[in-house]
């Protein structure tokens, strides 16, 4: 993950560079907007859009592990077959009782929070599962996705798609994190009005972003990630930036979302020793926030999640989930 994580922030900052010297005259005239039949846009502010129906999905492969069921769960979204894995723990109020349909042993008890999980590049929903464990000890479900590319992203390839009024790849990640919290809502141990967006590193980028587009979710929790800059670099281009380009680079760049997040919270955890994303990149990102907004800061050498980083956690779930 370091390493793959090292090249993606290589190229954004390659991107910053390339976006104030490439002039209109080299990039497409074209303005895409809506592609017909598909409900995908963008505004001229470079937000995208999204009408999420219910996906069509299908649960199977229920099996016991520790603190509660893990299943796969896989679904369609946007033409692809995505899988992530549902985790619900077992509660000391939930009592098990055999479905006669499905002959399935079935957990019932009170409706408990969601979590939309999202890892960071090149890493599986199944090396997720250590934090997904640890949010089902303190009492969540998640639902942890392998995400387009294993959460790799080609930015530059994704502008010449947009330019094209062709769906980028980057845009459909993020329809796949609003279609995986729908099928969290739909399931009767998950309390639909509790639904929380997490991620690590370029999966924290997503998070955010899905967030901000899921007005009915609860908050954000983005651990060992950052923004892009966007406005910052659009500002030092002057009018020498393409205007389409601008709004496909501002709609991939989680700071551009932020606004769109309060009232509901935006917790931010990083290490001061993050191996990969500088803690002063996340510290741009988190003084763009607005209130209700936190930034835990941890010391372990590690990129993405560590054990103490768990005391943040929980207190910023709580708050979320309640």
């Amino acid at each position: 993950m370091p390493e793959a994580d090292k090249r993606i922030k290589g190229l954004m900052l390659a991107i910053c560079a390339i976006v104030l010297i490439i002039g209109w005259h080299y990039l497409s005239s074209s303005t895409p907007a809506t592609v017909s039949g598909q409900e995908w846009t963008v505004s001229d502010q470079g937000i995208v859009k999204y009408s999420i129906g219910t996906p069509q999905y299908n649960i199977s492969q229920t099996r016991e592990d520790g603190n509660g069921t893990v299943s796969l769960v896989q679904f369609d979204s946007r033409g692809t077959l995505m899988e992530g894995l549902l985790r619900v723990p077992h509660l000391p109020h939930s009592k098990t009782t055999e479905n006669k349909s499905s002959g399935i042993d079935e957990t019932i008890g009170e409706p408990i929070a969601g979590i939309v999980l999202l890892p960071g590049a090149t890493v599986t929903k199944e090396k997720e599962q250590g934090l997904a464990r640890r949010l089902a000890d303190l009492g969540y479900a998640s639902i942890a996705l392998d995400q387009r590319n294993l959460g790799g992203i080609n930015p530059q390839a994704d502008l010449q798609l947009f330019l094209k009024g062709v769906e980028p790849t980057e845009h459909r990640m993020i329809y796949d994190a609003l279609a995986a919290a729908e099928i969290l809502r739909l399931q009767p141990e998950i309390d639909p009005q509790r639904i929380i967006y997490a991620g690590e590193s370029n999966g924290g980028r997503f998070a955010i972003i899905a967030c901000a587009l899921d007005p009915a979710s609860r908050g954000v929790l983005a651990i060992s990630t950052c923004g892009y800059g966007t406005d910052a670099a659009i500002a030092s281009a002057g009018g020498n930036l393409d205007k389409d380009a601008a709004r496909f680079y501002r709609s991939i760049d989680p700071d551009c979302y932020l606004n769109q997040i309060s009232p509901r919270p935006l917790a931010m955890i990083h290490s001061r020793n993050d191996t990969v994303i500088a803690y002063d990149l996340a510290e741009n990102t988190y003084i763009l926030g607005l209130q209700p907004k936190s930034l835990h800061t941890v010391g372990c050498r590690v990129h993405g999640y560590c054990s103490e980083m768990d005391p943040a956690i929980n207190e910023e779930l709580a708050k979320m989930a309640n």
